[in-house]
């Protein structure tokens, strides 16, 4: 294990039962408030990209908005947000995934991936993988290439990868 990986693990807050019995809540917020460790995990995802051709980061609505922006800043991307159903103000394409009760929607603006279409897929964390694979249909369809998918936190036992059809998978951590 790599320092900053320690740093990362040492900095991520457990709640319990969170947000409901029997899951063990990865709370990141206490990893933002350092700005040496944030930025630290930054830079490390940034230096890990930096030999591919990224024209724009598509940040995951809520923190991957936080991760896809400092990234976007630091490999002179721009960024876009993919945000649930409703929330977007012009004309979007949706994609309706599974749940494990139910199913959500995410959207992306139909003109989002214009001209910049290097596309690096950016969230806090990996767990089944259903966020980001719809979020990877999204790009899709907007006509971009995915060029990988980057998490500070992967929970490995939940096998999100193998949901992700091969799209290159990074993470800082896993649990």
């Amino acid at each position: 294990m790599t320092p900053i990986q320690q740093d990362v693990i040492n900095a991520i807050r457990d709640i319990p039962d969170f947000p409901k019995k029997g899951i063990i809540f990865k709370d990141i917020t206490t990893l933002l408030a350092r700005g040496d460790l944030f930025r630290r995990v930054v830079d490390e995802i940034a230096d890990h990209y930096s030999s591919k051709k990224i024209d724009m980061i598509v940040g995951i609505e809520s923190r991957g908005f936080i991760f896809g922006a400092a990234l976007a800043y630091k490999l002179g991307a721009g960024i876009v947000p993919v945000r649930k159903k409703g929330k977007l103000p012009h004309k979007t394409i949706a994609v309706t995934y599974a749940l494990e009760y139910g199913t959500d929607t995410l959207e992306i603006h139909a003109d989002a991936l214009e001209g910049k279409k290097h596309v690096l897929i950016v969230d806090d964390l990996l767990a089944t993988g259903g966020t980001a694979k719809a979020t990877a249909e999204l790009v899709q369809k907007c006509g971009g290439h995915i060029e990988g998918c980057a998490f500070v936190v992967e929970l490995a036992f939940l096998k999100g990868r193998q949901n992700m059809n091969g799209h290159e998978i990074y993470s800082l951590i896993q649990y």
